[in-house]
């Protein structure tokens, strides 16, 4: 970051949002006030008709965000400190709520005074630069800002401190005549986009997939196209469950040491993007699900809502959590079945139920025991460090529950008469139940990934596992 310059007799007015912090307040308190009564959404057409200084007000009551948990830039804060330590006298000049912007200017502790919205008038652009002109008098005050809002401000400062990833705001500021000095920031560009999206998840959307390989329709031109729709739709649902829950959960996941790195937690993508991604996303997997049948649309409905009620309260009440995860990833062979109209076999349903709770109390005993002591709790979870040994046994049984009706299926007149070489499934017994364990020793001895199916996906034990597994499913056929 450029050197800002030293001029003790001129104040530095830094706005808030995407400068001092890489997100936006209103959108943040929205999102609070959603997760704490999501009947606030109603009221939103009314606060607005007030003006949106009454809107930032009546959000800042009812979602108040935390300053601790907020993604601030450290370069922003590394100079402004310095300029502190020099005797400069710093303002935090925002359109946000004064409620929120007076706690994060005490949580920080650099700022001598605060210009905000009162929730009578909007301090925002032209607003904002009468604010300080009146205050500081016209260039009689310097102005740290990174937007088109900002703009009339500069106008107004002495110098402009332009923080943007457009080019062509600087030259904007520069217009305006104010001295610019540029501020150092890199484009994102798409891939935090990408990462928001989540697309190495989508292999778990791959289950879809598995009635067509065990109804041997493999060769079925029209079963495997049906098969693909299912998958791309389901992906895109899959893609706009994890959007809804990133932004469900910020606070949560900037606290995680791994979660934090999020596109939304990071600051990295505007939290308003989130907010329209979802919706369409959405809507695109409902068309892409269009031309299936009615039971694979219904299935993709009951996947939508029970992720959104694990988003918003099913991962906080402890089993439920996990057994709704082991639901999600069944439903997706329910629904691969319904695409492709074949019975699904209860032999499967059961061994899938096991199989994935299983994994899923992997996924949670991994995450607890990383989260450390006893006396901690897991972030947005119900459970204590001492839940992990339960958790453990529950999981361990699980695998072993499912090899066995694995087993009890092989053995059983279904299998006889549904393959010509039954026997060879046999195979795949200890192939699964040397898996399981595996994934459990790795759980235990903490070299197991968040995700066991993301860590499957990427540890050739496993993926060589699940090429015999296949193997031996095609061998009986």
């Amino acid at each position: 970051m450029e050197a800002l310059i030293p001029a003790q007799d001129v104040p530095l007015c830094v706005d808030l949002d995407g400068t001092v912090v890489r997100t936006d307040m209103l959108y943040e308190s929205l999102l609070a006030a959603l997760r704490r009564d999501p009947l606030v959404l109603l009221r939103l057409p009314f606060w607005l008709a007030r003006g949106r200084a009454r809107l930032k007000r009546e959000l800042a009551q009812r979602g108040a965000v935390d300053p601790a948990t907020l993604c601030y830039d450290e370069r922003v804060l590394e100079a402004l400190r310095a300029e502190r330590a020099a005797g400069r006298r710093l303002v935090l000049a925002t359109a946000a709520d004064a409620g929120i912007a007076q706690a994060i200017a005490r949580h920080l502790g650099i700022f001598d005074d605060v210009v905000a919205s009162d929730g009578e008038r909007n301090l925002k652009a032209a607003a904002k630069a009468e604010r300080l002109a009146a205050r500081y008098g016209e260039r009689g005050f310097d102005y740290m800002g990174h937007g088109r809002d900002d703009i009339p401000v500069w106008a107004r400062a002495r110098t402009a401190y332009v923080l943007a990833r457009d080019p062509s705001i600087a030259r904007r500021a520069a217009a305006t005549g104010a001295q610019v000095r540029g501020v150092e920031c890199r484009p994102n560009g798409a891939w935090p986009l990408l990462r928001a999206l989540r697309p190495h998840q989508w292999a778990k959307n791959l289950l879809v997939f598995v009635p067509l390989l065990t109804a041997h329709r493999v060769g079925d031109e029209q079963a495997t196209a049906h098969a693909l729709l299912a998958f791309a739709a389901f992906s895109l649902a899959a893609s706009s469950a994890y959007v809804i829950n990133d932004l469900a959960d910020l606070a949560h996941d900037r606290s995680h040491p791994g979660k934090r790195r999020r596109a939304f937690a990071a600051g990295d993508l505007p939290l308003w993007v989130g907010m329209a991604l979802a919706p369409a996303l959405l809507a695109l997997a409902f068309a892409a699900a269009a031309p299936l049948r009615v039971g694979f649309v219904v299935a993709l409905a009951c996947y939508c809502v029970a992720t959104l009620a694990y988003s918003f309260w099913l991962k906080r009440q402890a089993l439920l959590d996990v057994f709704t995860l082991a639901g999600l990833y069944t439903v997706r062979i329910l629904a691969g079945a319904a695409a492709i109209d074949v019975p699904l076999s209860n032999w499967l349903l059961l061994f899938s139920l096991f199989l994935f709770l299983s994994l899923a109390l992997a996924k949670r005993y991994v995450e607890l025991t990383r989260a450390g002591d006893a006396a901690q709790r897991l972030p947005g979870r119900d459970y204590g460090a001492g839940d992990g040994a339960l958790l453990g046994v529950l999981g361990v049984a699980s695998g072993q529950v499912s090899i066995l009706v694995f087993a009890l299926y092989v053995a059983s007149p279904e299998a006889a008469q549904l393959y010509r070489h039954p026997a060879l499934l046999w195979i795949a017994c200890p192939v699964l139940l040397y898996w399981i364990a595996r994934v459990w020793l790795l759980a235990y001895r903490g070299r197991l990934a968040d995700d066991p199916l993301v860590f499957a996906l990427r540890d050739p034990v496993s993926i060589a596992a699940g090429i015999a597994v296949v193997a031996a499913v095609m061998a009986a056929i």
